[in-house]
């Protein structure tokens, strides 16, 4: 689940043992790159690893493009500066002729003439307490859906010791292991509910011995986030049969041995090769992973019984590969002495490159006792500076929408779309920063 929230200013150790270490949080002018004897680490002016982001991301989306045979459509909006991220701007010179106002446009307007519409949801599940369940198993909120006030949650930053980050490290594997299994081809199939997904992953925690984090966290009523086509994050599972080409990203949280682990991937409901029998192969940390991450992505469909179809599911396959490589070059940024913000770049760096956009308002977050706490990472440039220092903990959940990132949420108070319809995949892991790097503590 994603936070929206200050930026933290204070860091102590999670067993509270060692001094609060004041860090700076300062608003710094765009140009200003570098600071002389300041604890806010810079780029160094000879190199710019966001240009170098940005150029590994223009060819994988030029390779993409070509073996695709998409032709190269400008992005929908101006994304060159923040003020012109809400003109609507179209690239092309409107038509009646479907075929010249180019994919990105006719994708667009096909999600907005059939967008994702409320449908019955079942009651909220409760767990009550029991042997199998005692007072421990439930986060604070569980029974009364309140968040506990604590407000150094949300400007202190822990610096976890050996102990705190093995409980996280065995919160964010089962974490994984649960995202796994729900966005496995067997399960996301067409016809599938995500109501039905939710009790297979409610079921599959309590399996676990671990509590689904999201149910009844500030009242929301399923164990899970299902977020499908324009939903852009935050989706409640309900009774709409998945379609051929949904784009649906879940995120999986479980709360086990008294701290969280938070995970989320999108899947393309259907693409799967003829023939593919998902029964025999793992849905992730395989052989056949992409590249060096650790995201298994199935053979693709390789028939199509039209061009609209077929251009539906490439495009979301691009979609989701840039929303993929924007999570990674994002923990890629990360390791000891590198800046909060080196994050967002990267992040923004890849979503350009794809001529995409990336969401503001919702921030990756510090994650431990508390489902959500400093620090709040934001998934786009910004000013806000903090040094990486070892022991930190946080995830990394870029949404990456492939029109405008404006987006508003409905009157469920839970889910968010775009307001221009555009299609949104999101990735998360959460990550731990280390003496010479940084651990990705999602893992299967």
């Amino acid at each position: 689940m994603s936070a929206a929230t200050t930026i933290a200013r204070t860091v102590t150790t999670a067993s509270g043992k060692r001094p609060i270490v004041q860090l700076l949080s300062q608003q710094l002018p765009l140009q200003q790159q570098q600071r002389s004897k300041s604890s806010i680490p810079s780029s160094s002016p000879s190199l710019n690893p966001a240009e170098e982001v940005y150029e590994r991301a223009s060819h994988a989306a030029s390779t993409f493009d070509t073996q695709y045979n998409l032709d190269a459509a400008p992005p929908l909006y101006n994304n060159n500066n923040f003020d012109s991220l809400l003109q609507k701007l179209p690239f092309t010179t409107p038509t009646t002729d479907n075929t010249q106002i180019g994919w990105r446009r006719r994708q667009l307007n096909i999600t907005k003439a059939h967008p994702i519409q409320p449908h019955p949801k079942s009651q909220r599940t409760s767990i009550q307490p029991s042997e199998q369940h005692p007072p421990s198993f439930f986060p604070p909120y569980a029974h009364n859906g309140n968040i506990p006030q604590n407000s150094s949650a949300l400007d202190t930053v822990l610096l976890h010791d050996d102990t705190s980050i093995e409980r996280m490290r065995n919160a964010a594997q089962l974490a994984r292991r649960l995202l796994n299994y729900i966005c496995s081809p067997s399960i996301v199939t067409v016809g599938t509910t995500t109501e039905q997904i939710n009790k297979l992953l409610h079921n599959a925690a309590l399996k676990h011995g671990a509590y689904p984090s999201p149910l009844n966290y500030m009242g929301f009523p399923k164990s899970v986030c299902s977020s499908i086509n324009e939903v852009v994050c935050h989706g409640i599972p309900d009774e709409r049969p998945l379609e051929l080409g949904d784009v649906v990203s879940f995120d999986v949280s479980c709360y086990v041995g008294g701290v969280h682990g938070d995970n989320c991937a999108t899947v393309i409901v259907g693409d799967l090769e003829e023939g593919y029998n998902s029964d025999v192969h793992d849905s992730a940390g395989d052989d056949n992973n992409v590249g060096d991450r650790d995201w298994f992505i199935p053979p693709h469909k390789t028939q199509f019984s039209s061009d609209e179809e077929q251009e539906r599911i490439i495009t979301a396959r691009r979609l989701v590969q840039a929303a993929l490589e924007a999570r990674d070059e994002g923990v890629a940024a990360c390791k000891p002495g590198a800046c909060l913000t080196d994050i967002g770049a990267a992040i923004h760096a890849v979503s350009d490159a794809y001529g995409y956009d990336t969401v503001r308002h919702y921030r990756g977050h510090g994650i431990f006792e508390e489902f959500h706490r400093a620090p709040f990472v934001k998934h786009f440039r910004n000013n806000e500076r903090m040094e990486l220092l070892p022991g930190m903990i946080f995830t990394i959940e870029p949404m990456i929408v492939e029109g405008n990132a404006d987006c508003f949420e409905w009157n469920d108070n839970w889910t968010v779309v775009t307001r221009d319809g555009g299609r949104c995949a999101q990735f998360e892991h959460t990550v731990v920063i280390t003496e010479d790097g940084v651990e990705i503590l999602t893992l299967p």
